[in-house]
């Protein structure tokens, strides 16, 4: 089948799903392939359901006498090559946004201040893969204005398949870190992918937001029409900020250059310095779409972050600071940074091991104990065996897994503390918050 001919189907049928356990009326089921699942098996099952064509591609699955079975050379690049055909159409203006840390928050926030003057489409949570980003884009309808995709990526070349499908017309790295370097090979591996959406939009004249304070993306910037935000001073910033106070929310002061000259003091309910950049980017980006400066300070001080990403949560017990999705040595970091400005009388940290770090992981978390060691903190629990082979003191609590901490807390009730939890989302720390 062709793509124009499966874009006709489309359009009378707009709903997709790849779950044939969950399938609205009228939706088309696309019978994509797991390492422990294979959608071919269930494509009659979604037509049952209420389907109406299921897209198949091993043809001991079709039938002739079934004209719903749409068999496909390859159900993955057929909703990829779909969805690029159908953002093609729309000719929405799009921006692509990726990065090591912060995309999901940065993404977050640009789609609320994006919102106070236009109808957006954006990333939903983090599905931000080959499967994720093509759903989002057969969201699209005539009515959006803009949308804003989130694009991530843990091996070489994955940037560039997606930017191939989203097609921005605007993006921004949000900046580039150590995480997945077994996927990437190297910090310079990070680089190069990320830098895959400059390369893009530098072939096709688009235009790039970025931090003009991060020598690793204007190192990689050169061609490119390049919009300007930062801390510090530069003569062709569109928007400079600078840190009030954390203590524990973030409050930052901005203005948008000469000779307009507007801007305003934000109050936000983000946990962390390192938000500062996230936060500037959304009011460059709004900015250069003419949402007034006002409708800019009010987005960012109603958003309340979710998804277990720098939240702070209370209990009846303690104060958590909850960052317990992902983690990595760059990550890490700020986020013990910022822990060590927040004022407490007693500071604990929750660590939990960092993944996909390959030769340097020994390395990489030896720096987190070395880091700790200059912060002062009470009370230090680490949580896997890469931390386990660590030279570190003694009065650190060493756990093989959650369940262990778990136990620990539930028999010494930690009581007064402000903690930061922060971790690999494959440690399940967002376990413990309810235990404390």
């Amino acid at each position: 089948m062709e793509i124009k001919d499966l874009y006709k189907l489309f359009l009378q049928h707009p709903t997709i799903t790849t779950d044939s356990r969950d399938v609205p009326e009228g939706a088309i089921f696309f019978s994509l392939k797991g390492e422990t699942f294979n959608g071919n098996a269930y494509a009659k099952a979604a037509l049952e359901k209420g389907a109406a064509y299921a897209v198949i591609d091993e043809k001991e699955y079709a039938e002739e006498s079934n004209d719903r079975l749409l068999l496909v050379d390859n159900v993955l690049e057929t909703l990829q090559q779909l969805a690029r055909y159908h953002r093609e159409q729309l000719g929405t203006p799009i921006i692509g946004i990726t990065g090591t840390n912060g995309k999901t928050t940065t993404k977050e926030l640009i789609a609320t201040v994006l919102k106070q003057k236009y109808n957006v489409l954006y990333t939903q949570g983090n599905f931000n893969n080959h499967i994720g980003v093509p759903k989002t884009l057969l969201q699209l309808t005539p009515e959006h204005q803009m949308a804003v995709i989130e694009m991530g990526a843990n091996h070489p070349g994955e940037i560039k398949t997606l930017v191939n499908i989203v097609r921005p017309n605007y993006g921004i790295i949000t900046n580039v870190g150590k995480a997945h370097l077994l996927g990437f090979g190297s910090f310079e591996g990070v680089i190069r992918t990320k830098g895959e959406l400059y390369d893009f939009l530098r072939e096709t004249e688009g235009t790039v937001f970025i931090n003009n304070d991060n020598p690793h993306l204007k190192g990689i910037s050169n061609g490119l029409k390049l919009i300007k935000y930062g801390q510090t001073d530069a003569n062709d910033l569109l928007v400079k900020g600078k840190l009030v106070e954390c203590n524990p929310f973030l409050k930052l002061e901005w203005e948008t250059a000469k000779p307009t000259k507007t801007g305003g003091t934000i109050q936000t309910q983000l946990i962390g310095s390192y938000n500062l950049d996230n936060a500037l980017a959304a009011a460059c980006i709004g900015t250069y779409f003419q949402v007034p400066a006002t409708d800019i300070c009010a987005a960012l001080e109603a958003y309340t972050p979710s998804n277990n990403r720098s939240q702070l949560t209370l209990t009846p017990h303690n104060r958590l600071v909850v960052d317990a999705y992902n983690a990595n040595p760059t990550s890490m970091k700020a986020a013990l940074d910022n822990f060590q400005l927040i004022n407490a009388d007693h500071k604990m940290c929750i660590l939990g091991q960092m993944g996909e770090l390959g030769d340097v992981s020994e390395e990489e978390h030896q720096k987190v104990i070395d880091l700790l060691g200059g912060c002062g903190f009470e009370t230090v629990w680490l949580v896997g065996d890469n931390f386990a082979q660590t030279a570190h003191p003694a009065h650190y609590r060493l756990f093989a897994n959650v369940e262990e901490v778990k136990a620990a807390i539930a028999t010494e009730k930690p009581q007064g503390f402000l903690i930061l939890i922060k971790g690999s989302n494959s440690n399940h720390l967002v376990q413990l918050v309810e235990k404390l």
